[in-house]
């Protein structure tokens, strides 16, 4: 490893790709930072004219297994001699074919340096593993321009978080950072939530708002879960990209904005734009930097610093008094876990054990049998006066009966204090605890919190 102008460098493999059979017969392209996109689309990394070929037809990126080679929901698939192929990842050269295109991978022993950063956190985010300090890099490096940025991954990879990071580093740090949740709203509520409306605009429209983009005016809005946005919405955000200004529902007149936009989502956008529910020119708008969030899975050497940083986080916000410091016997069987639900999954399952102070059983798992044991007892939280009597009457019944008034107990306290924090703000408490609005609005209502539908 070498120390590079923003802190330590790492590497990936360079290849090569070049057409040998079609109309592009003899043009190629090198990977960049490991990765290469092929298809039709303008900015790819091989761009084909072969009409058979997809906007966005594969997709190549060097790992620690191989070179893996992804189809992107193309029209006529991606084919290795008579296999179609979804994803594979290989070791050596080879020969694919994309539509009526056949191209011939190079290997080579050569790699290309990325550049990361040095430290071992960025805002909230949490982790020295060389796919974080890329990501930091990243970041860091789009903080200071207008430039809209794209943020990918799976649920719970952190890219709101990242986004924050993005804006408080920003010009713009000290005006708003405005959230829209695109999955969360009634498709008939976005366009108001974005754009605002007029008074009479529709039924219910009893006065006039402002939408989330002349909150943000000066500062960032943070378009969430932005694959979930609908179709006939996009042409509307995409002229306010475009034009800087938008109209509010049921409004003639349209207003200046200055925002700097940051989106994420946890589709391929190149799939959805593909299958025809993502616009090509918004895609294209909204892609200027992209960022990729990397599954836990893919960072396990994170865990110790995730563990710690989040247990002092539980414990500071839940009020606990305990000195935290995870056994390696912990650390070791957390490892062993495939995270589907990422670092919010971590989360989650740390906040359990720190109060029922029992092993719960991880995503997917029937019991705990399989379950890490618990902290060391000398780092278990100490059990406030009111905590004390969650236990009441529990070494009566029996096992199975105790554990699932036990469970109902905990999932109560959890979702009330959750209300608490969001003030009442159900999505934003959904959000938070990693489900849909309709299953906790369920859980609301099955403890009598809440009575509002959703």
């Amino acid at each position: 490893m070498v120390t590079g102008p923003y802190g330590p460098m790492i590497s990936a493999p360079r290849y090569r790709v070049v057409v040998i059979a079609g109309p592009d017969t003899g043009e190629g392209a090198v990977s960049e930072e490991g990765r290469m996109t092929i298809g039709t689309a303008e900015g790819v990394s091989l761009r084909l004219t072969d009409p058979t070929v997809s906007r966005f037809h594969a997709e190549l990126e060097a790992t620690a297994q191989g070179l893996a080679i992804r189809d992107l929901g193309s029209t006529n698939g991606t084919r290795f001699g008579a296999v179609a192929v979804r994803e594979i990842v290989v070791r050596s050269g080879l020969e694919i074919d994309v539509g009526r295109t056949r191209l011939r991978l190079f290997l080579g022993a050569d790699r290309a340096p990325i550049p990361t950063a040095s430290g071992a956190s960025l805002g909230g985010l949490l982790g020295a593993s060389a796919s974080m300090r890329a990501v930091y890099d990243a970041l860091e490096r789009a903080a200071p321009t207008t430039a809209p940025v794209l943020i990918t991954g799976e649920s719970g990879t952190g890219k709101e978080l990242a986004a924050r990071a993005v804006h408080a580093r920003s010009p713009r740090a000290a005006q708003p950072f405005e959230v829209v949740d695109c999955g969360g709203l009634p498709p008939t509520l976005i366009e108001s939530e974005l754009f605002g409306h007029e008074r009479g605009a529709f039924t219910g429209a009893m006065g006039e708002r402002e939408g989330a983009f002349e909150r943000a005016d000066g500062g960032t809005i943070f378009l969430d879960e932005l694959g979930e946005l609908p179709l006939e919405l996009q042409p509307k955000l995409l002229r306010a990209l475009g034009e800087h200004e938008i109209r509010r529902v049921g409004g003639k007149r349209t207003r200046k904005i200055d925002v700097r936009v940051v989106a994420a989502t946890n589709r391929d956008l190149r799939r959805q734009v593909n299958a025809g529910h993502f616009r090509a020119d918004l895609f294209y708008r909204l892609a200027v930097i992209q960022v990729r969030m990397p599954p836990l899975r893919d960072r396990l050497d994170d865990l110790p610093t995730l563990v710690r940083g989040l247990l002092e986080a539980i414990v500071k916000e839940r009020g606990l008094d305990a000195h935290i410091e995870p056994d390696a016997d912990l650390l070791e069987s957390l490892g062993r876990h495939a995270w589907p639900g990422n670092v919010r999954e971590l989360r989650n399952y740390l906040e359990q054990l720190l109060i029922l102070r029992v092993p719960p059983p991880f995503l997917g798992e029937a019991s705990s049998s399989s379950a890490p044991g618990n902290l060391a007892p000398s780092s278990l939280p100490r059990p406030s006066a009111g905590a004390a009597t969650s236990f009441d009457g529990l070494a009566e019944l029996p096992l199975r009966t105790a554990k699932s008034e036990l469970l109902e107990r905990f999932e109560r306290h959890y979702v009330a204090r959750l209300l608490e924090q969001t003030g009442g703000n159900v999505a934003e408490a959904a959000r938070r605890a990693g489900v849909d609005r309709v299953t906790l609005f369920r859980t609301i209502r099955r403890y009598g919190l809440r009575s509002e539908e959703p």
